[in-house]
């Protein structure tokens, strides 16, 4: 019988903390080996004791699913690389001092990397990537997302995701063309650079809408979420494919086996 990939799954207590390990309990691929908080909790998950992070919690792990914070994250990298663990990112926010450091780590070690885990979304990346190349420099672009009130960060790293493809597809660097970031306005406009939108409000899982505008017509890409297994699945089926993967940094995108 095929062994079981051991898991560890990083900000047990948080919203993905808690759906990653539901999800993790149902797929018989996955063993949850351990899991860890960021402050010493003295209670159990499913029988397993919460840790904090560390050479121990990890020892014994085949993949690590890290959504957290920023900085939480990185700690999770120094430990993994002295252990040589695969590590899936789901965290977003990342300054530019620590994307280089996650890409210096994936040299050592397989990490994939992804600021939305839904097949779907990344599809639309895709999508949005063509179509921004199609268009090309007749068309202006702006991005609209919605989520939970209780998310933090804007844009989200789906919309910067997003923003990615649209410069891929113009082949430009994305902090180049990165326009103004709005919060909380009803409407924005277009502009020479990518404009982005950010609402926050009540339990909305996420919506995600792309728009290049000539002027005379408008072309929309979206994608509604309605469910958040959809995320720990993704992340799941990342880990599944990482076990077969040598050091280097991915992402859903490989997985899915897009045209380069």
């Amino acid at each position: 019988m095929k062994s079981k990939i051991n898991l560890t799954i990083t900000g047990c207590l948080g919203r993905m903390g808690q759906q990653l390990i539901k999800s993790a309990k149902k797929d018989k691929r996955f063993k949850i080996n351990s899991l860890t908080e960021n402050k010493i909790q003295r209670k159990k998950i499913s029988g397993v004791s919460l840790k904090l992070n560390s050479l121990e919690a990890f020892k014994k792990s085949d993949v690590i699913i890290d959504f957290t914070i920023p900085k939480c994250t990185i700690e999770v990298l120094k430990i993994a690389v002295r252990l040589k663990k695969r590590v899936i990112i789901g965290t977003t926010g990342f300054s530019k001092r620590e994307e280089n450091f996650i890409r210096k780590v994936s040299k050592k070690i397989p990490i994939l990397k992804a600021g939305n885990m839904s097949l779907g979304i990344n599809l639309l990346m895709y999508l949005t990537e063509i179509t921004s190349k199609s268009l090309g420099n007749n068309f202006q672009s702006k991005i609209f997302e919605v989520h939970h009130k209780f998310k933090k960060d804007y844009p989200s790293g789906t919309a910067i995701m997003l923003g990615q493809g649209i410069a891929k597809g113009q082949n430009k660097n994305l902090y180049k063309i990165t326009g103004k970031k709005y919060l909380n306005k009803k409407n924005f406009p277009y502009d020479k650079k990518i404009n982005f939108n950010s609402i926050r409000k009540g339990k909305i899982i996420g919506e995600h809408e792309v728009r290049f505008s000539s002027g005379k017509e408008i072309v929309k890409l979206n994608h509604e979420a309605f469910d958040r297994t959809l995320y720990s699945e993704g992340a799941l089926t990342a880990a599944n494919w990482l076990m077969k993967k040598k050091p280097g940094l991915y992402s859903m995108r490989d997985l899915m086996n897009f045209v380069k």
